[in-house]
């Protein structure tokens, strides 16, 4: 299969590799190790096929528990299924669809925008949240096999799985305008959900601001992460720290990721 950043899945939206990224030292992420993706609810067999063959074998799931429910993964036929709920629930509003949001929106003067920098803070501040983050890490280290990949996603994978990149990302050393990059894919990734949103949001009259709400909660907004990277500085002082600190990352656990996930 060729190295490509944006996965040929029919019934998904999101699904993106990892490999390729440069590192300060000069490695690159080896490619068919590291998957980032929405939903997997409606993948077709292809699809599954197509995630199989590929050497998905873990399918690491950030959801909340009423969003599994609603919507269970299809798991490619070797992966292993592992539950990390980073929010008891959906405090990203991802999985409401627009008919609830709008008519929430339209009650709650509350923008999308000031709602989506709470969450970025949550994510980072939330004792439960920082246990779960750990899990992923722990899913890493296992993945331990060549040519076995690693899927981590949530509902719209933007913002738990959004910051799951960067934690990830900046332990295995990646450049921060990589990784800023790598998180603001997602807005054109995403482009034909985040529009039909919008699109359904005005057929029901919606007003402007509302629809811009829904477009900032259905997006990804460098204002997002540096709320979050705002937090961790505060609590930590760097990133680097927060991982060690708050993720209890040690310093052999990012040589051991680094062995397994660079060239």
């Amino acid at each position: 299969m060729a190295n490509e950043r944006l996965l040929p899945i029919q019934k998904g939206f999101n699904f993106r590799e990892l490999g390729g990224y440069q590192t300060k030292d000069g490695h690159q992420l080896k490619w068919h190790k590291l998957i980032r993706s929405g939903g997997l609810d409606e993948l077709t067999q292809a699809d599954l096929k197509f995630l199989d063959e590929y050497g998905v074998r873990y399918d690491v799931d950030f959801r909340s528990p009423q969003e599994v429910l609603d919507s269970p993964d299809r798991v490619p036929g070797n992966a292993k299924y592992l539950y990390a709920p980073v929010f008891n629930v959906d405090e990203t509003k991802n999985s409401d669809g627009t008919d609830k949001m709008t008519a929430d929106l339209e009650t709650h003067p509350d923008s999308g925008y000031r709602h989506m920098l709470k969450v970025y803070r949550m994510v980072v501040n939330e004792h439960h949240a920082k246990l779960e983050y750990r899990r992923f890490f722990d899913a890493l280290l296992a993945n331990d096999q060549p040519n076995e990949s690693l899927l981590f996603h949530c509902t719209a994978g933007k913002d738990r799985t959004g910051m799951g990149a960067v934690y990830l990302l900046t332990a295995l050393g990646v450049e921060p305008e990589t990784i800023r990059e790598d998180y603001l894919l997602t807005n054109s990734a995403s482009a034909a959900r985040i529009d039909g949103a919008v699109a359904d949001a005005q057929k029901q009259g919606a007003s402007s601001d509302t629809v811009e709400s829904i477009r900032a909660l259905w997006s990804v907004n460098d204002d997002y992460l540096d709320a979050a990277l705002s937090e961790i500085k505060h609590q930590s002082g760097n990133i680097e720290h927060y991982l060690r600190t708050e993720l209890k990352l040690t310093k052999t656990e990012i040589m051991r990721l680094r062995e397994l996930y660079l060239d």
